[in-house]
């Protein structure tokens, strides 16, 4: 007796159709799984086995085969428990409905409970696209199947539910769910600019960076207030639109980071990983790969704290999706692409000891110390960020003066004018791929950002006396374009242009 279930698997961010094969022999009761199963998958044959029987139904004492085709795309994770066992159910007959034209995803608990799964999102794109008609999947996961519309979402909760279903006996009611996304809906950020005392220079710098999507460095003493600045950052950057929240959450849902509230991601992401993540944990990776801290942070904000103490093979990974805003991942099995356009902020002390050019506190380091420090970070990521600037101690004053500083809203409104015009101008020229100045490759910076014959001086200056390379070249021509459009003016000139020099480096200060 020959039974087949539709189903599906993630590879990356995607999902591809599995179909769940169940055969039933005659001989010694063994259940056994083929098609490229990882362990959890191979274990499933017990959970799907106490399931039924627990459920009220027969689990045959025969010989099964689970067959999960195509056999060479590998199958990972728990989801496959709920087809597999309504597989055995439809070989022998406790189930009689058609399934074709559904899809169907779910771990099961020993007492037949359906758990919830990851990569749900993914699955159900791809279930449209197939053209399926229902999508069944565990209740926890209904509301976010139902961000893709075009399908008949059934929340199941018991296999049991489903079984009745099927059988036409009890039906389980479609999922309706709606979409409510309001870009402009209030939210409540963890740090408001207007908490931070002083630090108006730096407060400009994150400002430049998050209009055109910059990436930025901060050195200075402890305490001088470099970990704060950074984590009010999201408070200024741009609310989502709907593709980008469905672009994150789909990394979020795969990864098995999405969180129990709303099952779509509304604000944009803060990742701060700790110096000691793994090689894998940061970029993505393993035997069955899985997006890094650096895809989990898409559209978004990645900071990096305490930058000297990331392992250097670490820092210099993080290379390729500065300049490239992917991650590619090659192994014997094949390669994968995840997303990674973000803003790459770090924070650091400018020695060991922190206090090396302090106006207060006099430094311990030598200078063999303070340059072995700083050159932890290699000339090629420091090359790639844009924004250098030195965070002082904020004065007396102004840390026990009432008066706050500008609102982030205020800030925010600035920000999001000028990520308006940079997508019009990117839209208006045919490159709507572009939607910052941050991604602006040489074709799209020489057409944008030309420079008047003072401006041009100024450059040529700047590129002998700072031994700019072309791509430092191309960073300044950028971010002078995004000062500009802060600024509302449609050319680059020589203020604009002044400014982004000086957010260059000048080696140990």
């Amino acid at each position: 007796m020959l039974a087949k279930i539709q189903s599906c698997a993630v590879v990356g961010l995607d999902a591809e159709p599995v179909q769940v094969e169940v055969d039933i022999t005659n001989g010694l009761e063994k259940l056994t799984v083929v098609g490229l199963p990882d362990a959890a998958v191979r274990e499933s044959g017990e959970r799907v086995r106490s399931a039924i029987s627990n459920s009220g139904y027969i689990f045959p004492q025969q010989r099964l085969t689970v067959n999960l085709a195509p056999a060479d795309v590998r199958k990972e994770g728990p989801a496959y428990d709920l087809p597999i066992a309504l597989g055995v159910i439809s070989a022998t007959r406790q189930v009689l409905a058609e399934v074709e034209d559904a899809l169907i995803v779910g771990e099961l608990s020993l007492d037949g409970t359906v758990r919830h799964v990851n990569g749900v999102l993914p699955m159900a794109a791809m279930a449209a696209a197939q053209g399926y008609k229902r999508l069944f999947v565990p209740a926890v996961d209904a509301p976010e199947a139902a961000l893709i519309e075009e399908l008949e979402i059934y929340p199941v909760a018991t296999l049991t539910e489903i079984i009745n279903h099927l059988n036409l006996r009890k039906l389980i009611p479609r999922y309706e769910g709606e979409i409510r996304f309001d870009d402009n809906e209030h939210i409540v950020y963890p740090v408001d600019f207007a908490d931070v005392k002083g630090q108006e220079m730096t407060k400009r710098a994150l400002e430049i960076a998050c209009a055109g999507s910059h990436n930025l460095l901060m050195k200075g003493p402890p305490g001088s207030g470099k970990t704060l600045l950074a984590r009010a950052l999201p408070s200024i950057l741009p609310p989502l639109t709907l593709p980008e929240a469905l672009e994150i959450t789909r990394i979020y849902s795969v990864a098995g980071e999405l969180g129990g509230g709303s099952p779509l991601v509304r604000t944009r992401p803060f990742r701060a990983p700790h110096h000691t993540i793994s090689h894998a944990g940061l970029v993505g990776g393993g035997r069955w790969p899985r997006p890094g801290e650096v895809s989990l942070a898409h559209r978004g904000v990645l900071f990096l704290d305490e930058l000297p103490e990331f392992g250097s093979k670490n820092l210099e990974t993080l290379r390729q999706p500065l300049e490239d805003k992917v991650v590619t991942i090659s192994r014997a099995s094949g390669t994968l692409t995840f997303p990674a356009g973000f803003i790459f902020v770090a924070a650091m002390n400018p020695c060991p000891c922190g206090y090396y050019g302090d106006e207060r506190k006099e430094c311990t380091c030598s200078m063999g110390h303070v340059q072995r420090y700083q050159g932890r970070i290699s000339g090629p990521l420091m090359d790639r960020i844009d924004i250098h600037v030195d965070v002082r101690r904020v004065p007396f004053e102004k840390l026990a003066g009432l008066a706050g500083g500008e609102t982030s809203a205020a800030i925010r409104k600035r920000v999001d004018a000028a990520r308006k015009v940079q997508a019009a101008r990117f839209k208006e020229w045919g490159k709507s791929h572009v939607l910052v100045n941050g991604d602006m490759g040489p074709a799209e910076v020489q057409h944008f950002c030309d420079l008047n014959e003072e401006g041009k001086n100024l450059m040529r200056a700047a590129v002998k006396q700072m031994d700019l390379s072309a791509r430092a070249y191309h960073r300044v021509l950028k971010l002078s374009r995004t000062i500009a459009d802060l600024a509302g003016e449609e050319r680059i000139e020589v203020a604009h242009l002044a400014e982004a020099i000086q957010y260059r480096p000048r080696g140990v200060v």
